[in-house]
């Protein structure tokens, strides 16, 4: 199948949607061909998503069995897990690595997304040294 160019390798072409299992396997969904893979159309990459829900969503159930996700922030509510947003590729050796961040990121960029609420952070070097 032949995938239209992007800027982003990470974009999904027309037709395609990211969906997550209920153990955390992403796997991609194709509208036309009613077909579904593990790997990423564009990257051939398997993700997997991890952590916790973010701050203001819970997970549930339906009486059917179906999961779905409620935003109690902006009182919305959808059937994609929220967590797609942060899922990590998995890597088959150490040289499969592709880096998240950089020097210039920030520690927003980095947190966006986590509730650290409950939780302490303490800070060493902050003028000098490794911190």
């Amino acid at each position: 199948m032949e995938i239209p160019e992007t800027d982003s390798e990470d974009e999904m072409a027309p037709g395609w949607e990211e969906r997550c299992t209920t153990d955390g396997l992403v796997f991609y969904a194709h509208h036309a061909t009613k077909t579904t893979q593990w790997h990423h159309p564009r990257t051939n990459k398997k993700k997997r998503v991890t952590g916790e829900l973010p701050f203001g969503w819970e997970r549930q159930i339906t009486e059917e069995g179906k999961v779905f996700f409620v935003d109690h922030l902006n009182h919305k509510t959808t059937y994609t897990d929220p967590r797609l947003a942060f899922a990590v590729e998995e890597s088959k050796s150490l040289t499969d690595l592709r880096q998240r961040f950089d020097s210039s990121t920030t520690g927003i960029q980095i947190l966006h997304g986590r509730d650290l609420t409950g939780r302490i952070a303490i800070v060493t070097g902050a003028n000098c040294g490794i911190g």
